[in-house]
């Protein structure tokens, strides 16, 4: 009896052991929040001196470059190494079908974001607001010009550091003397003197910050072209998938300065604010768009998708997917909520090797819920910062998220490394990021469950146009044995 009683002991502690092995850095980084919001409220009532809150932020400073130091790195060999495996000749029609619903699902997300946040308009009142930019009004075809011209970068190298941008000055036209036809003479010296005249002049030049988007789709080229030379590239392809572990290697180490980070730029963020009050406030209206974004993604956008492909009650499906949506939302990582999801589709008579290929596809790809909690981050970080979005770079935000959310690493609250990714893109300051830490813990987590349900609807979608067709048979049985080893590997992909 004693010992049943001991080996239970023991079993209990070795869960708590592995339980807090699992979680640990969640758990620094919410006590880091605390700590930070904490000390930044009572050094602000020392009012610090700039210098002060300089190197009270310094460590998180230093920790936002680390972030940044491994963004083309990790965007390069990521993109490479996923695009490589999306040949149609490869993979088939359901591999085509499964990227277009998750690439559409993206822009939706993104989509949402944009439309809560002109409504809700968190940040629009900011504290933090240290005045606009002295800019002209950017005309919209040189706004399309600009991103045509991102999208297909001219120098590659250049790309990574420096991106196009069409750029307004004012020059002042010298007016002409009147002058007498008949006599030839300059009449303009009795003649009041005439309005200095200035006319906006309009170049084409090179501005400070990495072309993200461009180097996607270069990296997109390379990774497709790659898949369709098949052993040919098989040595360009190892290169660029042990990069990709590396990177991710090296950026965990990265993140768990996270803690360290997260206290510091969070104290120095309050220390230095005028207004707290308007700054929570901001923080809540934030919360709110991001929420409310994802409960109608969920409760009204996913339905009517899936009614309008497979034409049935969709809730009856969801509830099914009730148990799935609960361990994304409790665990904040899709990947581990897989199991429960290949069940539901079971329940739901689903094939096997369809749900076997596309839930494990779109946990590596699929992230509408992180798509739109980046695109309504960045438009709330550019807002606090006194840098709104004009219309041009919402259009560029809109899609360099629709594309970038495709090759998310596999690492915890992956969002905020791509939110800094966004906005290091668009040249807009990256310090403001430390607000998102105190709403992290939740927000990860209903991102997670929408994209939960996304990938099995995505399933069901595959199972009503692929399942039947006699001509995904041989891929799918060939494609099976490859998903489990994807199913089952060590490493899976947080939202």
């Amino acid at each position: 009896m004693e010992s049943a009683i001991e080996n239970r002991e023991c079993c209990l502690i070795r869960k708590f052991r592995v339980s807090l092995r699992r979680h640990l850095l969640f758990i620094l980084t919410l006590s880091a929040v605390i700590v930070g919001f904490t000390l930044g409220f009572l050094l602000r009532l020392a009012e610090p001196s700039a210098d002060a809150l300089l190197w009270l932020g310094m460590p998180g400073e230093l920790f936002l470059r680390l972030l940044k130091m491994m963004i083309i790195p990790l965007l390069v060999c990521s993109v490479i190494h996923s695009t490589s495996s999306l040949d149609p000749k490869s993979n088939g029609k359901i591999s085509v079908l499964t990227f277009t619903y998750i690439l559409l699902t993206n822009m939706l997300g993104c989509l949402i974001a944009i439309a809560l946040f002109y409504v809700i308009k968190p940040g629009s009142d900011s504290p933090l607001v240290e005045g606009k930019p002295n800019v002209y009004e950017a005309v919209p075809q040189d706004i399309f010009a600009d991103l045509l011209r991102n999208i297909l970068p001219d120098n590659v190298v250049e790309a990574t550091f420096r991106q196009t941008q069409t750029k307004y000055s004012r020059e002042i036209v010298e007016p002409f003397p009147l002058v007498d036809n008949s006599t030839r003479q300059n009449i303009s010296t009795n003649q009041p003197a005439p309005e200095v005249v200035q006319k906006i002049v309009k170049s084409v030049e090179k501005t400070d910050g990495p072309n993200i988007l461009g180097i996607v789709v270069v990296c997109m080229f390379l990774g497709t072209a790659a898949g369709r030379l098949g052993r040919k590239a098989k040595p360009f392809l190892e290169f660029f998938a042990v990069g990709n572990e590396i990177v991710l290697y090296v950026l965990r180490w990265f993140l768990w300065m996270t803690p360290l980070g997260a206290c510091s730029l969070i104290a120095s963020s309050i220390a230095g604010t005028r207004d707290v009050t308007g700054t929570f406030s901001n923080l809540g209206l934030f919360v709110l768009t991001v929420t409310l974004g994802i409960i109608l993604h969920q409760m009204l956008f996913m339905p009517v998708i899936y009614f309008l492909t497979i034409r049935r009650n969709p809730f009856t499906f969801f509830i099914t997917v009730g148990r799935a949506w609960l361990i994304g939302f409790a665990s904040g990582s899709s990947a581990v909520a897989i199991p429960e999801m290949f069940e539901a589709c079971d329940k739901n008579k689903i094939d096997k090797r369809v749900s076997r290929f596309v839930i494990p596809f779109c946990a590596t790809l699929n992230a509408d819920g992180s798509a739109l909690f980046i695109t309504a981050s960045a438009m709330f970080i550019a807002s606090i910062s006194g840098h709104p979005l004009a219309f041009g770079k919402v259009v560029t935000l809109f899609l360099l998220t629709a594309i970038s959310s495709l090759a998310l690493p596999a690492v915890p609250s992956a969002s905020i490394v791509a939110i800094i990714m966004v906005l290091t893109s668009l040249s807009i300051p990256v310090q403001a990021v430390s607000l998102l830490f105190a709403m992290e813990w939740f927000l990860d987590r209903i991102r997670t469950a929408a994209n939960v349900l996304s990938h099995t609807c995505c399933a069901a979608i595959a199972q009503r146009y692929c399942g039947q067709d006699p001509g995904t048979t041989k891929e799918l049985e060939l494609l099976e044995q490859e998903i489990e080893l994807v199913v089952h590997a060590p490493e899976t992909r947080n939202s």
